[in-house]
């Protein structure tokens, strides 16, 4: 347990730094880089690239390196934090930015659904929370966005935790560690689509490859980052053809490639997320 928590503080903290670096003018890039570099600074490593989706970009978005899209005062960003100690997780996000009204739509859900994560409640119950309090905001809940169950080097682990009510009867059992990550949205399908590809990798398999430095890129893929995503513009940095090796491992199965997710209308899209070990008296471990 001791690693969960562990993981939990960092990630919130970071997290919290992450919020105070958002400032209009300031690159996406920079605010990733320089949460990333705190996140090892206190003594843990990234459990995905720090996520930074703009306005109705929902989630996966990642800058590049090079990038120079800036936050200004009429976006809303998602930043989405993960944090691993020795595998174990911790996975929070906050919205920031100049639409208060949909920004605590999202937080207001999750505050609503924390205090079910105890042993016995039905996922769907947790669902039907979060979709009750973004609509009586005036919102909508999007539908094909869900939390998740984590386990050690699995950030997506068995179950998916709906933000409405979907008539999923499983119920949460003790010690479970999960994490609650409601959306919201000004858009009117309530659902996301996909995108271009955001530069976010997983390795999916590991199976023999010719080129001797993509052998060699695969290995540290294995060893740095196991079953976790990574970024393009982390192996740029160990790699100067990695872009190209990318496309190699893409083509033979080996990586799965994320896409990033906008809303399928272009509405403006909200997020709050805590990791969350469930007992009768649930404890958020992303909370300093």
């Amino acid at each position: 347990m001791e690693n969960w928590i562990k993981a939990g503080k960092i990630a919130a903290e970071c997290l919290n730094y992450g919020c105070e670096l958002a400032k209009p003018g300031t690159r996406l890039f920079d605010i990733a880089e320089k949460i990333e570099a705190k996140i090892k600074e206190l003594g843990a490593k990234p459990a995905f690239p720090v996520n930074l989706s703009l306005n109705s970009m929902a989630a996966h978005y990642t800058p590049h390196n090079g990038n120079e899209t800036l936050f200004t005062e009429k976006d809303i960003l998602k930043i989405d934090v993960g944090v691993h100690v020795d595998g174990y997780v911790g996975d929070c996000a906050r919205t920031v930015g100049n639409d208060k009204e949909l920004i605590a739509a999202a937080e207001a859900a999750l505050n609503d659904a924390i205090p079910l994560c105890k042993p016995g409640t039905k996922l769907c119950d947790i669902g039907k929370a979060i979709e009750k309090a973004i609509g009586s905001r005036g919102f909508m809940s999007i539908r094909n966005l869900s939390g998740h169950g984590i386990d050690k080097f699995n950030l997506h682990a068995g179950i998916s935790i709906p933000n409405f009510d979907n008539g999923d009867k499983t119920e949460l059992y003790e010690g479970q560690i999960i994490a609650i990550e409601p959306f919201a949205t000004r858009g009117t399908s309530g659902r996301v689509s996909e995108g271009k590809l955001s530069g976010i990798y997983k390795l999916d398999r590991i199976k023999p490859v010719r080129d001797i430095t993509a052998r060699k890129m695969l290995s540290f893929i294995a060893n740095e980052y196991n079953n976790l995503p990574f970024a393009e513009r982390w192996l740029e940095k160990e790699f100067p053809r990695a872009k190209y090796m990318l496309q190699l491992m893409l083509k033979e199965n080996i990586l799965h490639a994320y896409p990033q997710l906008y809303e399928s209308t272009k509405g403006d899209v909200s997020q709050a997320e805590h990791t969350i070990y469930v007992a009768e008296k649930p404890v958020i471990l992303t909370k300093i």
